[in-house]
Formats: C-alpha cells, structure tokens, sequence
C-alpha cells in the first residue's frame, strides 16, 4: 500500500516519530504566519499608502495583486525544484529570498518600486506553502494527517489576527515600512529551526524540467491576472489592450493542458485529477477562494473609507474573523480524520455563505459593529471549516512521489483564485466608487481623499452601497462552491 510505503520512507528519511513531525509542523507554521502576517497587513494599509504616493486604487491594489501574481507565476515549477533540490533546501531558500525582498519592500522609494519588490517576495513566498505542505505529507502518517493539517492551519489564526492589529498599530505610529521589516527576524528563526529539525535530503530520481509546460503555464496565469486586473483600471473589459492578455492567457493555460495530457514529465503531473475526489476538492477550492480570499482587502478599506477609522481600528475591529476562522481550522481539522468530507465541507461553505449573506445584508454608512462582527465570526469560522479539510481530502493517500505535484497544484489553485478574486473584487469596488466619486485627475479613492468631513459625510450611504453590491458578487461564489463540494466523498476512507 502507498501508506506503508510513505511511512517506510519517511522513517528512513530521518523524520521521525509524532514529536518529531510535530516539530516540523510548527516550524512550518512559523513560516506560513510570515507570509499571511505580510499579506493582511498590506490589506489594511492599502489606504495610507493610497495617501502616501497619491495613487489610485487601481495602482495601489497591485501591491498585493503583484505579490499575487509573481506567486502564481513560481509555483508551477516548485514540484520540479523540490526533485532538483530537495525540499529542505529550497524552503530555506525560499525563506530567505522572502526576507530578502521584504527588506527591499521596506526601502521603497515609489509605488513603482514598491510593487516590483512585492513581486521580489512573491517569488520566495510562492514556494514556502507548497514546500511546507510537501514536508508534512512526508511527515505526517496517514492517519494524523488531518490533525498536522489542523496544526499548520494555526497560521490562518495567528496571521490574521496578529497582522492587522500589529500592522495598523505599525503604521499609525511607526511607519508603514515596518510592516515589512518585521519579517527579517521572523525569517531568521524560521531558518535556524528549519536546519535543525527539517529532515536532510535524500538523492531523489532528478526528472528533466518541462521548460514548454514552465513557459505556457507561469505567463498564461499571469496574463489573465493582469487582463482582468486591467480591465478594472480602465472599466471596460472590450478594449483591446484588455481582450489580449485574457485570451493569450487562456490560450496559454490550455496549450499547457494539452501538452501536460500527453508529456512524458509534464510540469504539472494531471493524473491526481482522474480521482473524484481530487478533482471535487480543486474545484470547491476555486470558487470558494475566489469569493473568500477576494474579500480580504474590502473590508479594510470600508472602515477606513466610509467610516473613517484608522488603520489601527479597522485592525482590531478584523479580529473577530481572524478568531472564527482560526479556531475552526483547529476544530475541522481534526474532524477531517474522521467526518467524511462530503458533509463536513458543504456545511462550512454553508456557515460561511451565512455569515457573508448577513454581513452584506448589515453593510451600511452606520451599521453595528457587534452585528458586523457577529456575521464575521461566521464568515472566518466557514471559511477555516472549508480550506483544511477540502485540502485534507485532496493530498489523503497521495504517495510520497506525488506529494509535491499534488501540494503545487492546489496551493496554485488557491494563490491563483485568491489573485483573480482580489483583481474583480477591486474592479467592481472601483467601478462603484467611480459612480459616487467621478474623478477628472487619478482614480475615486484620491478623489475621496480629497473631500472635505461634510462632503464625505453627505455620500456615505452610497459608499457603503458599492462595498455591500462588491461582497454581495463575492458572496454569490461562495455559493456556486457547493455545487462541487457534493460531489466530494460522503464516507471516511477505511
């Protein structure tokens, strides 16, 4: 059986017993907090820097849409670099070339240069989930597997919760560049215990690098991330200049498809999406990162734009999410060794499409802080209950070979759909925002900015309309999320 033979491997490879994968289990968690840390905090920030470089939210939302993208362009080849490299090796790389570009991040001069080293990160970030997941599969028995899982889900506790609150408090009083240096010596501590506890790297079977597949997949994601990021920027989706890298990139993705269907060692190993259960898992994990992870930049913006808080409030006020979504993953992922994924996933979609549908239902100019909180533990606690165990039930069985391909796929999966997401969700906001705020010079956010406490006061009903018509286009993929998540397996494998 492919168990046995994973866990015969994993001893000789020096992982070790359950303390042990553990271990490696929360050094893995320290890395992934960084790089959701970074992530939220740029959320929240998006409005300061929007003041900081007189930059419409077209621009500024390329500081994280950037990231996203430079992520969803490396991922693709991390199967391939794990057999070249070793994943030891290449996630304490990726770690530093992290740090690295979060220093330079901190240095910037620009918008400019601001977005093209949040691409720098994007490169070292892209691989620090696929590489940390591979190690825990390899770690982890079978049996433990949802538990280890629950266990790295601690980073969608800890990042969410402590990003916003430390960022906002950052840039309030410090800087908006701290939030970015404070990486260094979480990156520091993630090397020195991923060198000690990370098993060393065995020799492994070096398959050649589908450099066709490397150069149809990586630009094909990142054209359509820039077609639909640019369609918003200019509000029409006929134009030329937004048409060609939609339908280049779609071209692209599907060339890839087609060689990876008949390539010898194709980039992307395809096989793993003959089984139901792996194709059912991707497809609910695309539609619902879309419309979760696609909100995350909306409300930020909405506390510190239509209701005037600071970054440091709209931080703290983000915590009941962070709380739900954290303690869920805890929850659900240890369900996940034993309630069949055909249950447990469609009634977390269905919490979180709740807590989303009261959310908006609530959105105003003076809505309730106790009842948007309210919706938003239902929100976070949906969406922890979906990501874990949806993943569980993708990687559960996967050999100690496919565990690389099988953990690329779905974190591209999900960095892609979160990028996408997070391009429309800005390309509807700014599209509503237009229409309360005409701008003759720079976008509706500047505009907005320059209005006097009156002026503001006078239009911010119909602010908050265009952020509740943004989270009520999230909120409907959420739902079509069900639609594959039921025909996800409704018994436990035995």
């Amino acid at each position: 059986m492919a168990s046995v033979a994973d866990a015969r491997t994993s001893a000789e490879a020096g992982t070790g017993p359950e303390p042990r994968a553990m271990a490696i289990a929360l050094t893995l968690v320290l890395g992934a907090v960084m790089i959701t840390l970074d992530t939220t905090v740029v959320n929240i920030a998006l409005d300061r820097l929007s003041r900081d470089f007189d930059a419409p939210l077209a621009t500024i939302q390329w500081v994280a849409t950037g990231y996203s993208l430079a992520l969803g362009a490396v991922i693709p080849s991390t199967a391939w670099a794990v057999g070249r490299f070793g994943a030891r090796r290449l996630y304490l790389g990726a770690i530093a070339a992290f740090a690295a570009g979060s220093v330079l991040a901190g240095l910037s001069w620009n918008i400019g240069s601001l977005i093209a080293f949040r691409v720098v990160q994007g490169f070292g970030g892209g691989m620090v989930m696929p590489i940390g997941m591979t190690l825990l599969l390899r770690a982890a028995s079978p049996d433990r597997l949802g538990r280890l899982m629950s266990t790295l889900g601690l980073a969608i506790l800890v990042g969410p919760l402590a990003g916003p609150v430390l960022g906002g408090w950052l840039i309030d009083q410090v800087s908006w560049r701290w939030m970015f240096f404070i990486n260094v010596p979480v990156a520091v501590a993630v090397v020195a215990l991923g060198a000690r506890l990370f098993p060393r790297d065995v020799p492994e079977t070096g398959r050649p690098l589908d450099v066709p597949g490397l150069l149809l997949l990586s630009p094909g994601l990142a054209a359509l991330i820039y077609g639909v990021t640019t369609g918003g920027e200019r509000g029409d989706f006929a134009a030329p200049a937004v048409l060609t890298p939609l339908a280049a990139g779609a071209a692209l993705v599907a060339g890839f498809v087609l060689r990876a269907l008949r390539a010898r060692h194709p980039l992307i190993d395809l096989a793993p999406f003959r089984d139901r259960t792996f194709a059912a898992a991707t497809g609910t994990l695309t539609l619902f990162a879309f419309g979760y992870f696609g909100t995350m930049l909306l409300t930020p913006l909405y506390l510190q734009v239509v209701r005037g808080e600071s970054a440091t409030a709209a931080g703290l006020l983000g915590v009941p999410f962070a709380l739900g979504s954290g303690t869920a993953v805890q929850v659900a992922g240890r369900l996940a060794d034993r309630v069949a994924p055909g249950r447990l996933v469609p009634a977390a979609i269905t919490t979180s499409l709740a807590g989303f549908a009261l959310f908006t239902a609530r959105l105003g100019p003076d809505a309730s802080y106790w009842g948007l909180c309210g919706a938003m533990v239902l929100m976070g606690a949906g969406g922890g209950a979906t990501m874990m165990p949806t993943m569980t039930a993708a990687t559960r069985g996967m050999s100690h070979a496919r565990a690389p391909a099988a953990s690329t796929t779905i974190n591209m999966i999900n960095t892609t759909s979160a990028a996408v997401g997070t391009a429309a969700s800005s390309v509807v906001l700014s599209a509503l925002l237009s229409g309360v705020v005409p701008a003759d010079e720079g976008g509706a956010l500047q505009a907005l900015h320059r209005l006097s406490p009156q002026a503001h006061a006078a239009i911010a009903g119909r602010l908050a309309d265009a952020f509740q018509h943004t989270y009520a286009f999230a909120t409907v993929m959420l739902a079509l999320a069900l639609i594959p998540a039921a025909f996800l397996p409704r018994r436990t494998r035995g």
